[in-house]
């Protein structure tokens, strides 16, 4: 029997024959980690080394896999453009009874971060954004190696293999040896349940032209070796939100809480707990 790469959390029914997977930890301020996009993400996966720490200092940490991804419903008959997850997380908070949230969010869980923030500004106080999409027209993502490569893999002429995945994910950090088999495993195990609507109907608007529309305080945090992600986006935070603070990390790349998940952790924890 094969065992799990992903651990088993909670479920919640949100409505519509629709339910979504998430983990939990701690209690006090919640602080929802809201994970990217890619052939078999999942909250755990993108924030394993992360969340528990948070719970440690006193928050409640919420680690959703988004409709679509982990073991969250992917429904054959729906889209999954920013609408509809967004909706989704919307749903999942008002389940748990959360009125008002901390937002954690990476690559396509950034832009759906900031998408949230903007349509819900009274329930979001704080959006840490690392690597956030959303914040270049379409044409310009596609240029990227990273993302390149991650599109050949999930509609490429082969079926999607541990290799497949591997070279994808060597893109996603600057170190690539701590792409260990462990993380190969977790991706591949939901990879391979994850239709490819899910990624083909992903659609981010592009948000950097509603920046200055945020009304929170943002932390931004970017590897100056993203090939998924231009560095560019980190000036976008910078210039455009009204009260924002970004950090560039060198031999950095996509993944700043895998690489630097200890620094990113402290400083995090620190910008939360600022009044």
């Amino acid at each position: 029997m094969t065992v799990n790469a992903v651990p088993r959390g909670k479920v919640a029914d949100i409505g519509e024959g629709l339910h979504i997977h998430y983990h939990e930890l701690g209690s006090g301020h919640p602080v929802v980690f809201v994970h990217g996009s890619g052939p078999g993400a999942s909250g755990w996966s993108n924030f394993k080394q992360n969340f528990p720490y948070f719970a440690e200092q006193g928050f409640r940490a919420i680690v959703p896999d988004t409709l679509g991804f982990g073991y969250s419903s992917q429904p054959a008959d729906r889209d999954f453009d920013m609408p509809f997850v967004t909706m989704g997380l919307g749903k999942l908070l008002e389940s748990l009874e959360v009125e008002r949230a901390t937002l954690v969010g990476n690559s396509h869980g950034g832009a759906l971060a900031i998408q949230f923030a903007l349509d819900h500004p009274d329930r979001v106080d704080r959006l840490v954004l690392m690597a956030p999409g959303g914040l270049e027209e379409r044409e310009t993502y596609m240029k990227m190696k990273g993302i390149r490569s991650m599109l050949k893999a999930v509609f490429g002429d082969e079926p999607i293999s541990r290799e497949s995945m591997r070279k994808v994910f060597e893109l996603q950090l600057f170190d690539p040896t701590q792409v260990t088999e462990q993380v190969i495993e977790e991706r591949f195990q939901i990879a391979e349940t994850q239709p490819k609507r899910v990624l083909s109907s992903l659609r981010v608007p592009h948000l950097a032209p509603r920046l200055g529309e945020l009304r929170c305080p943002v932390f931004g945090w970017w590897g100056m070796d993203d090939q998924f992600c231009p560095v560019s986006g980190a000036t976008k935070i910078a210039t455009a939100c009204n009260d924002a603070r970004v950090m560039l990390l060198a031999n950095c790349g996509h993944w700043v809480m895998v690489e630097h998940s200890d620094l990113f952790n402290r400083l995090t924890v620190d910008f939360l707990r600022e009044g």
